[in-house]
């Protein structure tokens, strides 16, 4: 499968039921998780040299309510620190990156109002916030040398920039999966080590000396990158569309060329890679997880939201569709869904379910 991952890899766009908007908060909790770690990060940065503005990017921002989310927090963060010292505010300066296929007119439409709930919250002696959208694949570079201070992206970089070539084995499964050959699994390693350490080498050329980056990966604790931890999710899929194959819905070659363009990497090649590449020391590195129904310790749920199976799937749903339209059609994507609503329902049930994300905290060295 040769699709072109830049143009088709986009998160549901718009406000409505089956939208990203509306169905990242496993997303927004991972965002929630984090936050001690960018606090610390960003505190660090403005104390070491109290920039008179600031340059904030945010890669794969998505759209919706997590878009903003971050930035507001950093500049909360920086602002109630240069008033306990009672310095000017910076001005900041804030790019929102992803794919050209985003949902940018969401998030633009939404600024307005953002601005100004933000502005009075920080009252009127903060400096003015400027936004820029910026489409592009952060496999490249995206701002000119030495322009930004702070990098920040969460649940982005476990995408990769294409699906690794060499994938002819791995039949029946749309991803890593416990039955794939090892020249699967090196594949997709490979994939990784390339985009990984490119991303790396552009980011230091556009972040400032001693500029930070905090980035959330949804990755795994397991050596084995077939292990269920990273794929599990993609192997219940891969049994609803193989129900399909035998039922003559889908092709069986259809079904083989397709795969995931990801890859969930471990602390250990986190770490390998960023050393590697040597631009960047880490300040932090930490492992959590989150159960992949956001809403399970949620009280005074609605009936809708009690649905674990149909949570998940709706999740999966915004972040997936995209991929499978563009290879298996339009007609399919209910009926995949309806599936494997029900047979993540049927896991859930019956065993721990979670997300482990990698979170590494990089200053420019």
């Amino acid at each position: 499968m040769d699709m072109e991952v830049g143009q088709v890899l986009h998160m549901n766009g718009g406000v409505g039921e089956t939208s990203y908007a509306n169905n990242s908060l496993v997303q927004q909790k991972v965002i929630t998780m984090t936050k001690p770690i960018t606090e610390d990060a960003i505190t660090k940065l403005y104390c070491s040299s109290y920039p008179v503005a600031i340059a904030i990017a945010d890669l794969g921002c998505s759209s919706g309510p997590n878009t903003l989310f971050v930035v507001s927090e950093l500049i909360k963060a920086v602002d109630s620190l240069r008033r306990k010292m009672s310095r000017k505010s910076p001005e900041y300066q804030v790019f929102l990156n992803d794919l050209p296929g985003n949902d940018f007119n969401t998030i633009f439409r939404s600024l307005s109002v953002f601005q100004n709930k933000l502005s009075k919250q920080l009252g009127p002696d903060s400096g003015p916030c400027f936004f820029t959208g910026v489409p592009g694949s952060f496999y490249g570079r995206l701002f000119k040398k030495n322009s930004l201070h702070f990098v920040h992206s969460s649940y982005s970089l476990q995408w990769l920039s294409q699906v690794p070539k060499g994938l002819e084995n791995n039949k029946g499964n749309i991803y890593m999966a416990s039955t794939s050959p090892p020249d699967v699994l090196k594949a997709y390693y490979e994939q990784f080590q390339k985009d990984f350490s490119l991303f790396l080498k552009c980011r230091s050329e556009e972040l400032v000396d001693g500029g930070r980056m905090v980035l959330t990966v949804l990755g795994r604790r397991n050596d084995d990158p077939s292990s269920k931890e990273g794929c599990y999710i993609w192997e219940l899929l891969a049994t609803a569309l193989n129900d399909m194959v035998l039922e003559g819905t889908i092709e069986k070659e259809k079904l083989n060329s397709f795969n995931i363009p990801q890859y969930t990497p471990s602390p250990v090649e986190v770490k390998y890679e960023v050393s590697k590449e040597g631009s960047f020391s880490i300040d932090r590195l930490k492992v959590t997880e989150v159960n992949w129904n956001a809403y399970q310790n949620e009280t005074d749920l609605s009936d809708a939201f009690k649905d674990g199976g149909y949570n998940v799937a709706k999740c999966m749903r915004a972040v997936a569709e995209p991929l499978i339209v563009s290879h298996f059609g339009e007609a399919i994507v209910d009926q995949v869904f309806q599936r494997y609503r029900e047979i993540i329902a049927d896991r859930m049930s019956k065993e721990r379910t979670e997300f482990i994300n990698v979170i590494v905290s990089l200053i420019k060295a």
